[in-house]
């Protein structure tokens, strides 16, 4: 892709205009330009995202800002859909509250590695649990 067209690509969507009807413009992939796009924060720049989103009152999705009809007695919702809740967490990873991190040396190859929920955990990878389990000659 040349620089040009990264460009073209840049200002088409900040006026709103569709991967498909891009990468026809431009004679390129619609794959290419949508995985353009993602990689520079240029995915939601539709027409549709470009209204306002309501305040977080809890009665507007937080991804679309559609209303939500609430339940009585029951949690407050967040989205109005699946969708919705998926594309809001992809985009937001920095609101995920991770407090089960754990820092290890595996027992194999020594090597250090992070590990999500589990604070038993011995080996970075299955290979060296393998390895180091049915006692096969240490890895360089």
């Amino acid at each position: 892709m040349t620089l040009s067209q990264k460009e073209r690509i840049t200002q088409m969507r900040a006026d709103g205009d569709s991967y498909s009807k891009i990468a026809a413009t431009l004679d390129i992939s619609k794959n290419t330009v949508k995985s353009f796009c993602q990689r520079n924060n240029l995915g939601d720049m539709s027409a549709k995202s470009a209204e306002p989103v309501p305040a977080d009152d809890g009665s507007h999705c937080k991804q679309c800002g559609q209303k939500i009809q609430q339940q009585p007695k029951k949690k407050l919702r967040k989205f109005c859909s699946d969708e919705c809740r998926a594309a809001w967490w992809a985009a937001h990873p920095e609101a995920l509250n991770k407090k089960a991190t754990y820092n290890f040396v595996c027992a194999y190859c020594k090597a250090p590695f992070t590990a999500y929920g589990n604070k038993e955990r011995k080996y970075c990878t299955h290979t060296c649990y393998v390895a180091g389990r049915f006692k096969k000659a240490v890895v360089a």
